[in-house]
């Protein structure tokens, strides 16, 4: 059995190569596989790839022994999926790694705007250690409003819910069992962003979920709200958040995206060399969130643990396990 595995970071190969070395003929390429590179892998029975890979007919027609495509990515649009159904080829992918980490950071948001945590350190930093002018807010007894309860959202309302507070949540298919079991309620959009002290938002990008959160939905939020996105930065309309946040409408926002992002298809994709990184620096200087005082910015950093990370290598392994036993698991189809 001949695997090739491409685009992948020295760790993870070094990774993959223990875990299977000994048990196939597996090569690595740091490179992404395409139609130039193809012959050199024509015979392969699988391969591991990620999205800069375009696996299409072209492709496939070059590789007639292809049985498996392992992706390390949540994602599939860069695979031809109808024609791998008509070859029989399995396609396996990585459906969720980082439910816990992308919640955690959302709260380290917002505890680093309720307790003053960005300015408390620059001042301590330049030698001053007064408190005053530092004062924060307590969160417990607080309402959360979460938009978007799937896995990552049901992590945010767990920690909310152990550190005392309110929580209220919008979903379309709402979920009364899981609201009963974690002790929150499913509301009205407009009543969530009516009776929230704190927003997080937790749902997927697409063309119903671009600029949710617009000049009409901050109307209707309370003075001095809080607003946390850790999902995709199109979700908030970013000049109507400029305006809400002159305004005082919004307090401080707590932000590991930005609409400016809008080119980023998976988490993952940020720590390859082909995401033009700096392309996002300038443009995200020509925009008045950056240097705001009000606003906490991460750089997209909320999947990146190092067990989110290592939670792709080891489904990856589990998805090539399966192949291998005749029991193919996490199918694109």
């Amino acid at each position: 059995m001949k695997f090739a595995c491409f685009e992948l970071q020295d760790w993870e190969e070094d990774y993959l190569k223990e875990k299977f070395g000994n048990t196939v003929d597996i090569s690595f390429h740091s490179e992404e596989l395409n139609i130039e590179n193809v012959p050199a892998v024509k015979d392969a029975d699988g391969i591991v790839v990620f999205i800069y890979s375009t696996i299409d007919k072209q492709v496939l027609d070059l590789m007639p022994n292809l049985k498996f495509i392992a992706t390390m990515s949540t994602g599939f649009d860069h695979i031809d999926i109808e024609e791998c159904k008509r070859r029989n080829i399995i396609v396996s992918t990585v459906p969720t790694y980082g439910e816990n980490t992308v919640a955690e950071h959302a709260f380290a948001l917002i505890f680093a705007i309720s307790r003053r945590l960005i300015e408390s350190h620059n001042r301590v930093s330049e030698g001053n250690f007064s408190p005053t002018g530092l004062t924060g807010f307590d969160l417990f007894g607080k309402t959360l409003g979460v938009i978007g309860v799937g896995n990552i959202g049901s992590h945010v309302i767990r920690i909310a819910k152990g550190i005392g507070m309110d929580v209220l949540a919008y979903k379309r298919t709402p979920d009364p069992k899981l609201a009963a079991d974690l002790g929150f309620r499913f509301v009205s959009m407009d009543e969530l962003l009516s009776q929230s002290d704190i927003i997080s938002v937790h749902v997927p990008y697409n063309k119903e979920t671009h600029h949710m959160l617009n000049s009409d939905a901050f109307s209707k939020m309370k003075d001095g709200v809080v607003i946390i996105n850790t999902a995709r930065g199109a979700i908030i309309d970013t000049t109507a958040l400029v305006s809400a946040l002159q305004s005082g409408k919004v307090a401080a926002a707590g932000l590991d995206v930005l609409e400016e992002e809008s080119i980023i298809r998976e988490e993952h994709e940020l720590l390859h060399k082909e995401f033009p990184i700096e392309d996002l620096k300038t443009v995200l200087e020509n925009h008045m969130l950056l240097n705001n005082p009000k606003v906490v910015i991460t750089p997209h950093n909320a999947f990146n643990s190092r067990e989110a990370l290592m939670r792709i290598l080891r489904i990856t392994e589990e998805n090539i396990n399966g192949f291998l036993a005749g029991q193919p698991k996490n199918l694109a189809f």
